[in-house]
């Protein structure tokens, strides 16, 4: 190809460039959605969390997500392959969210692994969470649900208290916060569904000792989540073979203790009911 040959390719590629600017396009960056339900998205201190949205989603309408905390040595990968967990929250029209601790456990204070500069990061990581995902996709952060199972109903507890107003609801499931529990919330009082079997064993109502510490009593938490918020009452339910006691603040908050015979259990209806209750209650539009 001659010089003057390659003058005009290249004035004709300046050319189509110029005419896609006029049109009112523009060009996203690469990683724009270079993640997804089968791929890490990557964010700070090399943590990452795996998205997938509702099924049929066009790309561009804000929806709501349940953000999804696995259990000790759990994975985003391996909440993502829960086809009941996935089917689930697609049908209630909302985006799942998979996040994955920095290491086997979440890092929570008290914890056997916990160390002072480490338990400050996973509330931290939970911000980012949220913010890249509203930015790499049509997620409507006034419609989020944080929910997790064991060493996640952990994590979940943990962002009740200190990340309250970045949710509309929490429904954390076989686990609270490691002993000594807090004695009070760094945020507002939130709606938390707590659900718990009377039977297990891995994480039992009142807790158990694990190494140099010790998982925290969930009626000492609910008292002091129950004292702090102002909850008033003792409406009693139950739905789907569950046993609830509900009370209310002033504010029209709930907070809910679900209790089933059984051990150690995850189950996705109760994550659907939580969400549910929250449309009732107005906490989400």
């Amino acid at each position: 190809m001659s010089y003057s040959q390659k003058t005009s390719s290249s004035m004709a590629s300046l050319a189509i460039i110029a005419t896609l600017f006029s049109a009112g396009l523009s060009f996203q960056p690469s990683h724009a959605h270079a993640c997804g339900a089968d791929t890490n998205c990557d964010i700070l201190d090399n943590r990452h969390y795996r998205i997938r949205m509702p099924e049929g989603h066009d790309g561009k309408t804000p929806v709501g997500a349940i953000i999804y905390a696995h259990g000790y040595k759990g994975s985003a990968a391996g909440a993502m392959r829960n086809k009941s967990l996935a089917k689930a929250v697609s049908d209630l029209g909302l985006a799942l969210i998979a996040v994955k601790s920095g290491g086997d456990d979440w890092l929570l204070p008290n914890a056997p692994s916990e160390t002072p500069l480490e338990e400050q990061k996973e509330p931290e990581y939970f911000d980012a969470v949220i913010k890249d995902a509203s930015e790499r996709f049509a997620i409507d952060t006034s419609k989020l649900m944080m929910t997790g199972f064991s060493a996640g109903g952990m994590m979940t507890w943990t962002l009740a208290c200190e990340r309250s107003e970045s949710f509309a609801g929490f429904a954390p499931m076989a686990g609270t916060f490691w002993s000594p529990t807090p004695q009070s919330c760094n945020t507002p009082p939130a709606n938390v569904f707590h659900y718990h079997g009377t039977s297990d064993k891995i994480v039992p109502l009142k807790g158990r000792p694990i190494r140099n510490t010790s998982q925290g009593n969930v009626f000492t938490v609910l008292s002091m989540y129950t004292e702090q918020g102002g909850y008033e009452g003792e409406n009693r339910t139950e739905p789907l073979n569950l046993k609830c006691q509900r009370a209310l603040n002033n504010d029209g908050k709930v907070l809910e203790l679900c209790l089933h015979e059984g051990g150690h259990q995850f189950k996705t209806q109760y994550i659907v009911r939580a969400w549910n209750e929250l449309k009732a209650l107005g906490a989400i539009k």
